[in-house]
């Protein structure tokens, strides 16, 4: 399973909001490279970093951040929040990410996301999927879609989607543990897809679990800033490939 750090941008500072909350917000670290260094340092490969303020303004904003932390390390970036548009999309590739995220987009406008899979292929492409209540979230999680969240996987799946980060809202940056069973549930519907799990990881023995449960990979953010999990501890989690 890759372990997936998550570094959250607004005002190009580390931050963590609490249930997709602009207004319950922690400043971490006034400089993003640091913390991405310091992931990659303990043998992190993969960093899941994400524009607030592009989510807020519905386009990409935080390209900078982005692009200086892929220049100043070898980390594998997926980059998801604002991207609306086919430039978005161009400028999140060309200013390093290996991945980008749609959510928002995915809901809204299908026709444009399914362009940017054909466009650049499903090893590129993430389907965010952020769920509340069984119903599929968009615009930084601010509105509910009445998309029931299985059928919008199947929807994608059968469409060529590959990679999919679920995230609970409910869970996230509470520090109460992961949807178990929402994992349990879409891995045992969806074996072939590479699910990716986000949202209340507190501990190493939840990690384990969703290991276990045959997640691809997993997001880890308040956790490791709050010091729940250490860096170190994560070592032996860390795939040696890619």
């Amino acid at each position: 399973m890759h372990i997936i750090p998550a570094i959250d941008i607004i005002d190009g500072k580390c931050v963590r909001l609490t249930e997709g909350d602009y207004n319950q917000k922690k400043v971490y670290n006034e400089d993003p490279l640091e913390v991405a260094k310091a992931f990659e340092a303990h043998g992190i490969r993969r960093l899941h970093l994400v524009d607030l303020d592009g989510a807020r303004a519905r386009h990409i904003v935080n390209h900078k951040v982005l692009e200086r932390i892929a220049t100043h390390t070898a980390l594998l970036i997926d980059f998801g929040g604002g991207l609306k548009s086919g430039e978005d999309v161009r400028i999140a590739f060309e200013s390093g990410a290996r991945q980008v995220t749609g959510g928002t987009v995915a809901v809204k406008d299908p026709e444009l996301f399914l362009g940017w899979l054909k466009q650049y292929g499903p090893e590129r492409i993430i389907l965010g999927a952020d769920v509340k209540d069984g119903k599929v979230a968009v615009s930084g999680w601010q509105e509910q879609s009445e998309l029931e969240l299985f059928a919008f996987l199947e929807d994608y799946t059968q469409k060529g989607i590959q990679y999919s980060i679920c995230t609970d809202i409910s869970k996230d940056g509470r520090l109460e543990g992961p949807s178990l069973d929402l994992y349990r549930e879409t891995i045992a519907r969806f074996p072939d897809l590479k699910l990716i799990a986000s949202g209340g990881v507190t501990t190493m023995e939840e990690l384990h679990t969703l290991q276990e449960a045959g997640c691809y990979g997993a997001i880890i953010g308040k956790a490791i800033y709050e010091g729940r999990i250490q860096l170190k501890d994560l070592e032996p989690l860390v795939p040696r490939s890619s």
